[in-house]
């Protein structure tokens, strides 16, 4: 009778040993991501970030393989950020993956944006996270002076990005011209919420919608101060930029 309850306790134990690992295994999901992201280095710094507090590991897979979510340049699925020239979008092949909605989730967040904006490389900052999508409302319409706009992006942004030829010489490498910008999938709702995203917050004041800096932390650059009617000015600007062409995706043989 004994050695029958042994050997039952025995089955029992290795059942349940089966069942943990196959939980273990079951907590990960696959990403198909092209070669060029992956050369970049920045998902070794967000995966693991998310892994850790989430305890789901993400297996990268090749961009033509099958997997349970897809990160590409194509435009299909969300934007979740941009970089190397190019906006990247998430797209869900199993909406039923929890593990995966988690993950969408996650990006979406306060520390998952942090997350993707704190990757650093010599040059600085080289991603950024998408801005929430604004409801499509149809074409935009143009209310502000086109003239005083560019005016006012020379004379504030003109500082670090390419904003026409005569700026071309005056800016930070590192920064993208609005050329490019203009070519993200959301790029009006970037340009209207510029100073809510990193490193703007830090040096930039919108009268009757920004609190004032804290006399204790003065900002670190001279700061650009706007109104509404100059946020518009700008915007109506931009609007008449031409895209960038960036091309196709580099192809690796």
């Amino acid at each position: 009778m004994c050695c029958r309850i042994l050997l039952m306790m025995s089955c029992v134990l290795v059942l349940l040993a089966g069942t943990d690992r196959g939980e273990a295994q079951s907590r990960s999901f696959r990403m198909s991501v092209p070669d060029t992201l992956v050369a970049s280095g920045f998902l070794k710094h967000l995966l693991p970030r998310f892994s850790l507090k989430n305890s789901i590991r993400i297996e990268l897979v090749a961009a033509d393989a099958e997997a349970e979510l897809q990160l590409s340049a194509v435009n299909i699925g969300r934007p979740v950020f941009s970089g190397l020239g190019e906006t990247w979008f998430l797209e869900t092949r199993d909406t039923g993956n929890d593990l995966v909605v988690r993950f969408t989730d996650w990006l979406a967040s306060d520390v998952g944006r942090r997350t993707i904006e704190t990757f650093k490389t010599e040059t600085g900052a080289v991603f950024v996270a998408a801005v929430a999508e604004a409801e499509d409302t149809g074409p935009i319409e143009v209310t502000g002076d086109i003239v005083q706009g560019e005016k006012l992006a020379v004379i504030h942004c003109g500082r670090c990005h390419m904003v026409n030829e005569a700026t071309r010489l005056s800016t930070i490498g590192s920064s993208p011209s609005f050329a490019v910008m203009r070519s993200f999938a959301d790029w009006q709702a970037r340009f209207e919420a510029f100073f809510a995203l990193n490193p703007h917050p830090s040096f930039t004041i919108i009268d009757g919608v920004t609190e004032p800096f804290d006399e204790a932390r003065p900002p670190p650059m001279v700061p650009v101060e706007l109104t509404l009617t100059d946020l518009e000015a700008i915007l109506a600007f931009v609007t008449q930029i031409p895209p960038a062409d960036l091309g196709a995706p580099i192809q690796y043989q």
